[in-house]
Formats: C-alpha cells, sequence, structure tokens
C-alpha cells in the first residue's frame, strides 16, 4: 500500500479504518496498475493520470466514489454527481461492503472512464475515454 494512504488508514479508528484497509485492499487487487495516492486529503487511485476510484470519511460513513460511476449501471451506486460522472456508495460497516459487486465496479471503471485529469483545459467539459 502506498506510504500515503497507509498514512491515512493508520489514522482511523474502529469502523471507519476496517472499511478502509478492506476498500484499499480490494482496490489494489481491482486495480492492478493504478497509481494510489492521497489527493486532494483522500486516497484515491488514477489510470494514467485519470482519477478512478477513491474513498473519503464522511459523516453518513466512509464514501466509495467512482468518478465514472454514473455511467456504470449500478443501482447501488446510488449518490450520483449532479455536475459530473460520479456515483458513491457509503458503508459504516465493513461487513456491508459486498466484494463481489466491488470487484464487478472496479472492472467496470476500468472499462468506463471520462477524462477528468484534461476537464480543467476543457474548461469544465468531460469527454468519454472509453
Amino acid at each position: 500500500m502506498e506510504p500515503g494512504i497507509r498514512a491515512f488508514n493508520d489514522a482511523l479508528k474502529g469502523n471507519d479504518r476496517e472499511i478502509c484497509d478492506l476498500l484499499a485492499a480490494e482496490i489494489a487487487r481491482g486495480l492492478a496498475g493504478a497509481n494510489g495516492k492521497v489527493w486532494h486529503a483522500h486516497p484515491v487511485w488514477f489510470l494514467d493520470d485519470n482519477p478512478i476510484v477513491g474513498y473519503s470519511i464522511q459523516k453518513r460513513g466512509v464514501r466509495l466514489m467512482f468518478w465514472s460511476g454514473a455511467d456504470f449501471g449500478e443501482p447501488a451506486l446510488d449518490v450520483v454527481g449532479k455536475k459530473f460522472k460520479d456515483a458513491s456508495i457509503f458503508f459504516t460497516e465493513a461487513s456491508q461492503v459486498n466484494r463481489t459487486a466491488l470487484r464487478r465496479w472496479l472492472k467496470s471503471a476500468r472499462q468506463i472512464q471520462w477524462d477528468y485529469k484534461n476537464i480543467v483545459r476543457r474548461k469544465g467539459k468531460l469527454e468519454r475515454l472509453k
């Protein structure tokens, strides 16, 4: 695990840490070759410098967000962004993480991508990569 992500997870307590450790391990397996780092204070994994998946701690629990998740066709990713193509799910306990679904979402994340790395250059306009 990337040292920044390890430090992020190690600073957490209880359920949050258990959830984040599980998510980090599954993301590392499911997105082999992705570059994980702490970005804007949260663990995020990138493919070719394009953000793919990350998690954060919020009042509702641990938020797992896929930058292009709105196009995965996955009802469980039910927190959909209003401006971009992101979709999320919240967890309050590690037992809520459906590993089979998570692995499917990670596969979709590799196959379905919008170009976030060039969003500033395109003045907020997203283009589909895959």
